[in-house]
């Protein structure tokens, strides 16, 4: 009697006080001061048809100081929870609303044990025929098994997966053996890998299927990468430069941070359709396959690869070693990754203006959210990890960088490092918030940096800078910068310009610390007149500069004469910047483009200058206009391709070409080089350049243009392109039903578990030359964002709408978007946010019509 007594309290205990949906802060704070001594045993069963369930027992080990209610997140039905157990005996618990609920009164002062036998969830586990791979980021480890999904729970892991013999398997930790052939499971093996150091739950990690391994050693250290490419030529060209990029970036960051490597072993993996660039799980990184770059890679995928190579390294310190207390400081660890990854790679390009590349790698991206309604601060409130995904995108990964710039060179390099080795050693396989780091890096300068940290991580948006320039018969009498905030919260951003006065033979730059809302430049008082005024010269500064009436006309008229590259680029910036402003016409700025780029020396301005261009001509010319450039477009790009001295330069040109032919001759030629009857000399395509070639030939419905996928299809040898292409193709067929078709699978949570293949799929249906159809995919592509969001990893949504927008410029489209957002006043703000955001530039095509 007393026992089902006991059971009876138990069962009640265990129900009150459920916590609501997801993992909110009020629990995560709950239970980080109570568990502590955290562990997982965790056992996954994998079998070989996906179709059948991934089966998993548990066993979660910790202690309290006290009897305290254990809440675990598992984000499944009850059907999905086989039995739970304290020792021998079946503890009472509830489950709702994603939590596994044990009354206190079932655990003890000192260790717990609990053990939980499981039917795995799918959502995170990324199952394909013949692999899969985990991705927990943010909080999603819970769809899988139950746990405390929380950042600030580090945890050890040990996990055994068994899984069909044939597969390889690599994870977090080391593996330690290997057992196949029993009488119970033939077919399978058995692996034990050894336990992690502290792990929050969103780096945890396992990959399993059929991969090829690559094995290199580079000072000393083993390096192993895992593979499914089949071009032997492709891994060969690009196998020792992703080790020797890896081993580089390792000793850059052990120098810097006066930290050894601290993850023992060092794997990484190549996963085809990968959601993201990288992630990167200690001890086991997950690439995108794109990674390997063809033969005709530009100079700018290079440096995006051994950027995001450095970055993915540069976590095993910054949010690995040391990882923020809850997501609202998830920037901290993008930002050291991408701050650092500016450093490491500079070595290695010893050709590279790394000042210009900092410049084009940051600010555009940078700027295309924060001009928008839809702008964000760099570190948000998150009063549930359900939403901790939103947070993402380019303020965290290319605003953040730009500010942590300025902070460095406010408080000297020196300081700056020391701050951070300081922060590292201090809170190693712990936790810590932006404010621990605040208070580190305050004790080392005598900049306030929590007023400085209000302007640049607090606040969203950014100021809005203008010149005023007045000249007389002695010169210059006044050169002023007036800042404003565009949202009228009166906030001021000190930063640090270098102002350029550009004259015919020489540039002069003017240093200037702007601290107020009005700066005056003494120092150019009695200086001649300039022929323009640029006051991010040296790309120090960070806002939409409002450049003078002469300013901009000479810009506009003669910015390839500027002899400096970074000045250059960042008129560039600055120019594009004003055209959506509506300073500088649509077809001003293209025409200048299309002068310039001819011009251009500096290989990574070229590169900006015709992304421009591509995306000038789609987005902000009507097709009537855009047919009449085009042949001359089209004879330019022809000739910098013909004219190009190495085939990085060559790509360059081509992509370009590529993406905006609209003649029938233009789209013959690029039919004959598709078809190899036509070579392109000192470009050489591979198997991905000639899908890219195959699909734009058919949204511009080229003849033929249903033989050439088929043909495609038939000669694309790896299958994980062959998939993608099939997937696809449905999207670029002529007939509007089949592209109705096309959409309407995305309904089903099945159809987009390949996310890159979505989005894919999601641009071409609205690409430019199929806006009009395109405009009924809006509504209910808008409608669908919010289950986007709460299925989708964490870029998906941002890609999404991208993806649905950005071939679109009418104003019924404009009005579309309006019109959703107007009939969901409650709509989630980072949602809409989004949404603004990715509209923007729509919004803004509307001024120019």
């Amino acid at each position: 009697m007393l026992g089902v007594v006991l059971a009876m309290t138990l069962a009640v205990q265990a129900s009150s006080d459920t916590p609501g949906r997801g993992v909110s802060e009020a629990l995560a704070v709950e239970r980080a001061a109570v568990i502590h001594d955290l562990r997982y045993v965790l056992s996954l069963g994998i079998p070989t048809d996906r179709r059948q369930p991934v089966t998993g027992r548990l066993i979660v080990r910790f202690t309290l100081a006290a009897p305290h209610r254990v809440v675990l997140d598992f984000e499944q039905s009850r059907e999905h929870l086989r039995s739970v157990r304290i020792g021998a005996v079946d503890v009472p618990f509830t489950f709702e609303n994603g939590h596994l609920m044990i009354a206190a009164a079932a655990t003890r002062a000192g260790s717990n044990e609990i053990a939980i036998e499981f039917i795995a969830g799918d959502e995170a586990l990324n199952r394909a025929d013949d692999f899969l791979y985990t991705l927990f980021v943010p909080a999603r480890a819970r769809l899988t098994f139950p746990l405390f999904d929380q950042p600030d729970l580090k945890a050890r892991y040990a996990l055994t997966l068994e899984v069909p013999q044939e597969w390889a398997v690599v994870a977090n930790g080391r593996e330690m053996a290997r057992a196949t052939g029993n009488a119970a499971s033939p077919g399978t093996a058995r692996v034990e890998f050894a336990e992690t150091p502290p792990l929050p739950s969103y780096l945890f990690s396992f990959v399993a299927g059929r991969f090829s391994v690559e094995v290199a050693t580079r000072n000393g250290r083993e390096f192993r990468m895992f593979h499914r490419e089949t071009d032997a030529a492709r891994l060969a060209r690009n196998r020792d430069v992703l080790f020797d990029e890896h081993a580089a970036a390792l000793a850059w960051l052990e120098a810097y941070t006066g930290i050894p490597y601290p993850w023992g072993k060092f794997d990484f993996v190549m996963i085809p359709a990968f959601q993201f660039s990288g992630m990167e799980h200690a001890g086991a990184i997950l690439y995108n396959a794109s990674l390997f770059l063809d033969a005709s890679a530009t100079q700018q995928q290079q440096l995006d690869r051994a950027t995001t190579v450095a970055h993915e390294t540069a976590h095993m310190w910054f949010g690995n070693l040391v990882t923020m207390g809850w997501f609202s400081d998830v920037w901290m660890k993008e930002v050291f990754a991408n701050f650092m990854a500016g450093k490491i790679v500079k070595p290695g390009f010893p050709q590279v203006n790394h000042d210009l590349r900092f410049l084009l790698a940051n600010y555009p991206s940078a700027y295309q959210i924060d001009r928008t309604a839809g702008a964000n601060p760099i570190r948000q409130g998150l009063a549930n990890l359900d939403e901790a995904g939103q947070l993402y995108g380019a303020i965290i990964y290319q605003k953040a960088p730009i500010v942590m710039r300025q902070l460095e060179q406010l408080m000297g390099e020196g300081p700056f490092r020391d701050g951070l080795r300081e922060y590292l050693k201090t809170y190693a396989f712990g936790n810590a918030s932006w404010l621990d780091l605040v208070r580190i890096l305050d004790a080392k300068t005598p900049l306030d940096i929590t007023a400085w940290s209000h302007a640049w991580v607090e606040e969203r948006g950014r100021p809005v800078v203008s010149t005023t320039l007045h000249t007389g018969s002695r010169g210059i009498s006044s050169l002023t910068l007036t800042t404003t905030d565009p949202l009228g919260r009166n906030l001021v951003w000190p930063q640090r310009l270098s102002v350029v006065l550009g004259y015919a033979d020489r540039m002069e730059a003017l240093p200037v610390t702007v601290a107020g809302r009005t700066t005056a430049l003494r120092q150019a008082i009695g200086k001649p007149a300039p022929l323009y005024v640029l006051p991010n010269g040296a790309g120090l500064g960070y806002g939409l500069f409002v450049l003078d009436a002469t300013s901009r006309g000479y810009l506009i008229a003669h910015v390839e004469d500027i002899p400096d590259p970074l000045t250059r680029g960042s008129a560039w910036v600055t120019l594009w910047d004003n055209m959506l402003e509506g300073h500088v016409t649509p077809a001003a700025f293209i025409d200048a483009a299309v002068r310039a780029a001819p011009r251009e020396s500096d290989e990574q301005n070229r590169q900006r200058i015709l992304s421009y261009l591509v995306r000038g001509f789609w987005r902000y010319l009507p097709q009537a206009e855009r047919l009449r450039r085009a042949p001359a477009l089209e004879f330019m790009l022809r000739a910098g391709l013909a004219s190009a001295s190495t085939s990085s330069q060559k790509a360059a040109w081509f992509n370009a070409f590529r993406d905006t032919v609209l003649t029938p001759e233009g789209v013959a030629w690029l039919q004959r080089v598709w078809s190899r009857a036509e070579a392109v000399p000192g470009l050489t395509f591979a198997e991905s350049d000639e899908i890219v070639m195959a699909l734009e030939l058919a949204v511009r419905e080229a003849p033929g243009w249903a033989r050439t996928l088929e043909a495609q299809q038939a000669r694309t040898e790896n299958p994980d392109r062959q998939a993608r292409l099939a997937f696809v193709a449905p999207a670029l067929s002529a007939d509007p039903n089949v592209r109705a078709q096309a959409f309407e699978r995305f309904r089903r949570l099945e159809n987009r578990r390949r996310e890159p293949w979505v989005v894919e799929s999601l641009a071409y249906l609205n690409h430019p030359l199929r806006e009009t159809d395109g405009r009924r995919f809006l509504r209910p592509g808008l409608e669908l964002l919010r289950e986007i969001q709460q299925t989708g990893d964490i870029f998906f949504p941002t890609r999404w709408t991208e993806a649905l927008l950005g071939g679109h410029r009418s104003p019924e489209a404009a009005a579309i978007v309006r019109e959703f957002l107007a009939s969901e006043p409650r709509y989630p703000e980072r949602l809409r946010w989004t949404v603004l955001s990715s509209a923007d530039e729509l919004f803004r095509a509307q001024a120019e019509r």
